[in-house]
């Protein structure tokens, strides 16, 4: 059986690959990347590389060729680019005869008011459009996407948002990772929507967590989207990002994310990596960085 894992030298696509090389043999596995070069290491352990690009059908068709299950980890940019960029990946999924998809979806994408959400619905119904056996995986929110933040709060600066009470199924990476190789390795995903959501927490809760973990107490700005724009602005995030920046914390405030769901636990057999631990992990990261 061959397993096909698209985008593998990402953040998470290297995560999903190293889990699934604890369990599948590399003769089993295949990445497709844009620039191969960056995978020469997956190479030389035995992994199948080839070289595929979103925005060219004709590398997708010969990189898909002869794989049984594929995941496909949604991709970078803005909203009409990505559904583009997607559709193409799932119709050449479909000319190779491949017998089982796995996407990296967003939490409750089908009803989700966020702003990324279009994408992912417009993707999920083409999947099912197809017929192919599927699981759509629908990730809640990265702990990593607060890097940022939690630098910020080591620092001594407060934790500035605009989400108000709006709560977050935060886990990290590698358990999103972990939940995506079992899905790809295991049995019984067949036309499966998991809700991958860690315990939902609001920004006051996973800050005074954090500061539990620093051992000391993090203040909580709340404030208006204008100025959390202009907050951001000042942190020299490019002028292109600060709607995206503004929209996640909108989308939070809404309950875009606050999704309940024990799907972590149904297939990794084990609950999410608790947030103190979590936490203790990336602020680790960022010490060894330094």
């Amino acid at each position: 059986m061959k397993i096909l894992v698209t985008g593998a030298t990402g953040k998470l696509g290297s995560k999903i690959v190293e889990t699934l090389l604890k369990s599948v043999p590399a003769s089993n596995l295949v990445v497709s990347v844009r620039n191969p070069e960056k995978a020469e290491g997956l190479r030389n352990r035995g992994v199948e590389v080839r070289q595929s690009d979103y925005d060219r059908p004709e590398t997708l068709d010969h990189a898909y060729k002869g794989i049984d299950r594929i995941l496909l980890i949604s991709a970078d940019g803005d909203n009409e680019t990505r559904i583009q960029q997607h559709t193409n990946a799932v119709q050449a999924a479909e000319r190779a005869g491949v017998k089982f998809i796995a996407y990296t979806s967003l939490a409750n994408a089908a009803e989700s008011k966020n702003l990324m959400a279009p994408p992912h619905v417009a993707t999920e119904a083409a999947i099912i459009k197809t017929g192919i056996p599927y699981s759509l995986l629908r990730n809640n929110w990265y702990l990593e996407n607060e890097l940022g933040s939690i630098q910020g709060a080591i620092a001594g600066a407060p934790w500035v948002t605009s989400a108000g009470d709006g709560k977050v199924g935060w886990a990290l990476q590698q358990d999103y990772a972990d939940a995506a190789a079992a899905v790809l390795a295991g049995e019984g995903h067949e036309n499966t929507v998991y809700e991958l959501s860690g315990p939902l927490l609001t920004q006051e809760e996973l800050a005074s967590a954090l500061g539990k973990v620093l051992g000391k107490e993090i203040p909580v700005q709340q404030v208006s989207d204008e100025k959390y724009a202009e907050i951001m602005t000042g942190l020299g995030l490019p002028d292109f990002v600060i709607p995206i920046v503004v929209g996640i914390q909108e989308s939070i405030r809404n309950g875009s994310l606050e999704v309940e769901s024990n799907d972590f636990e149904k297939i990794l057999g084990r609950p999410v990596t608790p947030i103190n631990e979590a936490l203790r992990q990336l602020v680790h990261v960022i010490s060894q960085n330094k």
